[in-house]
């Protein structure tokens, strides 16, 4: 456990790319404060769909947003742009033998269990995982609004491909993540 705990710790000195590439001072976001900011959304939307009648595994959702970007640990924060030039297919290829990687000292059936929910995760194959998913883009904007907020500008591409993802919503999930986004949007405009 020592092996992989040590090597997590890389995930709070890592800066998110993204904001660097985009002019924001490096400090201003690390991979490990972005993944807090994700676990709590991940918390509260899984909360307010249970709220709203829908059956959700909160564990689930939580140990999903725990470990959605262990792999940057290994592979760094890779940007988006990064898919133009390598691709989907090698990025997830990379991301997986990371987490793997990284996981391995755990022993087999801790990492079975681990890359099982990773897999899940990145398939989006369950409420939880795409709850997740929502957390992490809702986390995204957050972050976006709050930099513009301070006066940074020039981050419409994050608001533009947030929007165009597909998270596979529905029902009462899909509704509270269209509200959050709604709002957000809201926020923003005011600043314009």
């Amino acid at each position: 456990m020592l092996t992989t705990l040590l090597e997590l710790q890389r995930l709070k000195r890592l800066d998110r790319t993204g904001w660097t590439l985009r002019g924001q001072m490096p400090g201003a976001e690390t991979v490990a404060a972005h993944s807090y900011g994700v676990v709590v959304t991940a918390m509260l939307l899984a909360d307010e769909v249970a709220r709203r009648g829908v059956d959700v595994n909160v564990e689930r959702v939580l140990r999903l947003a725990v470990l959605h970007d262990w792999a940057e640990a290994r592979t760094g924060d890779l940007p988006r742009a990064v898919l133009h030039y390598y691709g989907a297919d090698t990025r997830r290829a990379a991301e997986e033998h990371a987490f793997s990687d990284i996981i391995e000292p755990l022993g087999a059936a801790q990492a079975e269990k681990l890359s099982s929910l990773h897999e899940e995760y990145e398939n989006r194959a369950t409420l939880e995982a795409r709850l997740v998913k929502a957390a992490d883009v809702i986390d995204l904007l957050m972050q976006a609004l709050m930099f513009e907020r301070a006066g940074a500008r020039g981050l419409d591409e994050f608001w533009e491909n947030a929007t165009a993802l597909d998270f596979k919503r529905d029902g009462a999930a899909g509704e509270i993540v269209s509200e959050i986004l709604k709002g957000l949007a809201e926020e923003r405009a005011k600043l314009k």
